[in-house]
């Protein structure tokens, strides 16, 4: 299959699944918000931004779709501290066909995007109203005004762009950058199999000499070592030419110089250069294929290498290259000894990279919510959901699987893998894409459940970091069935809730609506709720849905009547006071729904059943699980990781 070919495919099955992830749809502005959305979800995957939040808004010379800051954070290489502002915005044609996005309009949509942030920052939104996100975003870009050190302006279009570099910007003293993302470059980013385009450099080329380096004395069948010591120009130098895609399989960017340890290297680059080396740990790095030949004196040297990455070192490489470029150091007496692993078989990329970078990270502190996700727990679900059938729902003959894409992409691959179109129908049949859910999907059904709604409303990749730290102290390590049921019974009380709240038209904040009110749901009936009858249904009851859409008027009334002072309700959503507040609502639960709770005694059994099943307990540890009155870990510890 040709390369065009794939692509069309991809465009095709892209707008495919922006009309089906909600088929009820009749808006032409909510698939620009489910374009808007599925794209920046591939972003994230990609590590080009953190999280994001949708906020579309549109007027007289502005537009925005959605947003995300980083606070303190390196953005493209730039070492400035402060807060990074991501605005995007959206060119959302609906063809099929491959519509070229002219020069004209794709400048038009970058000046929109500037209005709105000059407009923020000179406070001119009050035209805005209060109950829209966007107002949000324009307050909070107002009051950081003075601590803002860089802006990037995305534009995301369906169409085919001309590439066409924009030079940077500034307002006042803030950088503005800008990027363009039509379906051709996330096709191209997709297609790699990677994070990102993977880097290859030729040292004779780049640096007019090989490096010299020792190999490992014996052979391997996973791996090749060599050992070498680099110069701290060439680190320097490498930095600057690729920035943080040389960190992308490291488990965090430069933490800038706030802290004790990069500080103290910033000092020996400074004042004892001749020492860095005897001081420093090194760096460590894979690759996935070199090309070593001999010098003149029998040394090995490499010449030339393909998918170089630094999973430890982030801090030394970014630090090497701030003092010299920033602060203008003599680094002439700065060497690094670097330890290279070159993994011989492809598959196994994903599987050691990970572990050799958490490992080696030991120059500073790090949490469990750093790494991520366990990845045994997430084989096994993708496992069990391509195993366990769920039942056919009223009407339905059909028996389905819910799909569990631990890997972005891969429901596509396996559809595109089927051999005729009547075996891919018969696939879609199977996996419906609207039981398709993802690692950041899981986090949000647990995490409601277990009523951390501030927690979820933190965003997709906090609240998974938070289940993640959460699920490794003290959740399942090796799912099994009976947990897998429980969880899809929660994915289906989400995502009803999610479409009961989008009919009553409630406006902005739905998300934090619908996690706000399953969590209260929980509080409420004590975790009551038959989750094995909605998975054996596959749907919730009337009684219970009635009640959910009264919970959510309650909910909204109260997440919006915040405290003085604080307008900014997604923020507001974001603290542990809001979740206090609305579990001060007190709603009596109607006789119809109560006849469909289960008691005390089969909620025990139900979570601890699944606790020692999936963990193996002893028989003795059974009996004392079973009569301990202790409680979860309290909701405020996970809001350490976002600090």
């Amino acid at each position: 299959m040709t390369t065009e070919n794939e692509f069309e495919i991809f465009v095709e099955n892209f707008h495919h699944d922006i009309i089906d992830s909600d088929p009820d749809q009749d808006s032409e502005l909510f698939t620009e918000e489910q374009f808007t959305e599925k794209f920046l979800q591939y972003l994230e995957d990609f590590s080009v931004i953190e999280d994001h939040h949708l906020c579309r808004l549109e007027g007289r010379g502005f537009k925005i779709n959605a947003h995300n800051s980083n606070i303190r954070s390196e953005i493209d290489g730039d070492c400035r501290e402060g807060i990074f502002y991501d605005l995007f915005v959206t060119i959302y044609t609906g063809k099929y066909s491959q519509s070229t996005i002219s020069k004209s309009e794709i400048s038009s949509h970058i000046k929109k995007l500037r209005t709105f942030f000059t407009n923020a920052i000179h406070k001119k939104y009050a035209k805005i109203e209060e109950s829209n996100p966007a107002f949000d975003l324009a307050d909070t870009i107002y009051n950081n005004r003075d601590s803002i050190a860089g802006v990037r302006l995305f534009i995301l279009t369906d169409g085919i762009v001309k590439p066409d570099p924009i030079d940077d910007e500034t307002e006042g003293s803030i950088r503005i950058s800008h990027q363009i993302w039509d379906l051709q470059r996330l096709f191209r980013y997709k297609s790699s199999g990677k994070r990102a385009e993977p880097i290859e450099i030729d040292f004779i080329k780049e640096f007019g000499e090989p490096l010299e380096c020792l190999q490992m004395p014996k052979d391997n069948p996973q791996y090749t070592s060599y050992l070498a010591i680099m110069p701290g120009k060439m680190i320097a130098d490498l930095y600057g030419a690729y920035g943080p895609k040389l960190l992308e399989r490291n488990i965090r960017v430069f933490l800038q110089m706030k802290g004790k340890v990069n500080k103290g290297i910033r000092e020996t680059i400074r004042n004892n250069p001749c020492m860095f080396l005897a001081y420093n740990n090194g760096i460590s790095c894979t690759a996935e294929k070199v090309i070593i030949e001999k010098n003149s004196n029998s040394i090995p040297t490499i010449t030339w290498i393909r998918d170089f990455q630094i999973v430890n070192g982030a801090q030394t490489t970014a630090a090497i290259h701030y003092t010299y470029y920033k602060e203008k150091c003599d680094i002439s007496d700065i060497f690094v000894q670097v330890k290279l692993t070159v993994l011989k078989n492809q598959e196994d990329m994903d599987v050691i990279v990970p572990k050799i970078s958490e490992y080696a990270n030991s120059q500073n502190k790090i949490s469990e919510s750093d790494f991520a996700a366990n990845e045994l727990f997430h084989i096994e679900i993708e496992k069990i959901s391509r195993s366990i059938w769920a039942h056919a729902k009223r009407g339905s003959q059909q028996e389905t699987h819910w799909y569990y894409e631990r890997a972005r992409g891969q429901y596509q691959v396996e559809k595109d893998r089927q051999s005729t179109a009547k075996f891919k129908r018969l696939f879609s049949d199977r996996n419906p894409t609207s039981q398709r859910f993802t690692k950041t999907d899981l986090g949000k059904y647990e995490n409601s459940w277990d009523q951390m709604p501030n927690v979820v409303s933190l965003g997709n990749q906090k609240n998974f970091r938070a289940f993640v730290l959460r699920q490794k102290e003290t959740g399942p390590q090796s799912p099994d069935k009976h947990y897998f049921s429980l969880l899809i019974a929660k994915a289906i009380l989400f995502k009803k809730t999610d479409k009961i709240i989008k009919n009553l038209n409630f406006g902005p904040y739905k998300g934090n609506y619908v996690t706000y009110t399953i969590a209260l749901l929980s509080k409420l009936t004590n975790k009551k709720i038959d989750l094995i009858k909605i998975w054996n249904e596959q749907e919730i009851s009337p009684a219970l849905e009635n009640f959910i859409t009264h919970l959510a008027s309650e909910v909204r009334m109260k997440i919006t009547d915040s405290p003085s002072g604080m307008r900014n309700i997604s923020e507001w959503c974001k603290k542990k006071e809001c979740w206090d507040s609305v579990q001060k609502i007190k709603i009596e639960i109607p006789i119809n729904l109560k006849v469909e709770l289960i008691s005390e005694e089969e909620v025990r059994k139900r979570d601890n059943w699944l606790v020692r099943n999936i963990n193996g307990m002893s028989r003795d540890e059974e009996y004392l699980l079973e009569t301990s009155n202790d409680e979860n870990i309290p909701n405020d510890e996970f809001e350490k990781i976002v600090e």
